[in-house]
């Protein structure tokens, strides 16, 4: 997943040219993306993750294709050493049909000039359509709960689905024909989400493979966003006070099964936290702010609980005492 979430697709992979540029060469994730066989319309979208191995700053200095059906941008043009940043590849399927893999040069310009080449590749077809075009599920989906996501595929009539499959382990397809005739086939295919699906919002793909040895998979994207089982209030707020004196303020962390909270960072001589020790699908924390001095107030709490979906969780305290 790339949260910047990007998968490499288990696609027809074949070789393609590399250039002489092993430094700019292995700051690329990946070497190419295979969409597959798609539906003519859709504008196909990848990240090519690009990470800078070196000790010193490097700077892209111009993105440029091999064909007008396809545009690349770089998110970020200079990249500190260690740091990340993405190229991305827009592939647009009205402009051609059949098979098309498109280059994409990446021209750096320091610590020194080198290129580097990645690819796009798809088959884009009349004969198959995909409605909706992404299996998309319904809303958030809350951490620890499953949903599912569902999609219309049409193909000619003399093509079967064979399996189906997706880049994550955490999202289960299914498939079942609907209807046949001498002229189509329809499908329906079900995406399933696992409970234990990580929080974040992310992207995949779900690969249906079929009957036809020239064009065996057929690409679904798919996106979804789980939310965290946990939640509460960013920033608690104390407003203006008297040093000496104390005030009290209280808000809850939910989660999605009981839960122990098993330490509150954060907390000193005027600050106190105050909740419950056993486990409870919801916890209401107790804060008291008993200032010694005056001036403005800014404190970060850390709540630590037991969840394995998220540990802690952090909430900001303002206040300015007088």
């Amino acid at each position: 997943m790339f949260r910047f979430n990007v998968v490499l697709a288990a696609g027809l992979m074949a070789a393609v040219p590399v250039s002489a540029a092993p430094w700019a060469d292995g700051m690329f994730a990946e070497q190419g993306k295979d969409f597959g066989m798609v539906p003519r319309g859709p504008t196909l979208t990848h990240y090519f993750l690009v990470t800078n191995h070196t000790d010193k700053p490097v700077h892209i200095a111009g993105v440029r294709v091999s064909c007008g059906c396809t545009s690349a941008t770089a998110l970020q043009n200079t990249i500190a050493p260690g740091q990340s940043t993405a190229i991305q590849a827009l592939m647009d399927t009205r402009r051609f049909s059949g098979h098309k893999q498109v280059t994409i040069f990446v021209s750096f310009d320091q610590p020194q000039w080198e290129e580097a080449q990645v690819f796009v590749r798809a088959y884009g077809s009349d004969e198959i359509s995909i409605s909706p075009a992404e299996l998309t599920f319904p809303g958030k989906i809350k951490t620890g709960s499953t949903s599912t996501a569902k999609a219309t595929v049409q193909l000619p009539g003399n093509w079967q689905i064979l399996s189906s499959d997706a880049d994550s382990a955490y999202v289960q397809p299914t498939f079942k024909e609907t209807r046949r005739d001498g002229a189509s086939a329809v499908y329906e295919v079900t995406a399933a989400l696992r409970k234990d699906t990580p929080a974040g919002k992310w992207f995949t793909d779900v690969w249906l493979r079929t009957n036809q040895d020239g064009l065996p998979k057929i690409r679904i994207p798919l996106n979804v966003e789980v939310e965290s089982a946990s939640s509460s209030p960013r920033t608690i707020t104390f407003g203006e006070i008297k040093a000496g004196e104390s005030a009290e303020r209280k808000f809850s962390v939910k989660g999605a099964k009981p839960f122990r909270v098993t330490k509150i960072e954060g907390t000193d001589g005027e600050v106190f936290a105050k909740t419950s020790q056993d486990p409870r699908a919801e916890h209401e924390v107790t804060l008291t702010f008993k200032p010694s001095k005056a001036g403005a107030f800014d404190r970060k709490l850390i709540v630590v609980t037991d969840l394995n979906e998220q540990k802690q969780i952090e909430v900001l305290t303002h206040g300015v005492v007088r």
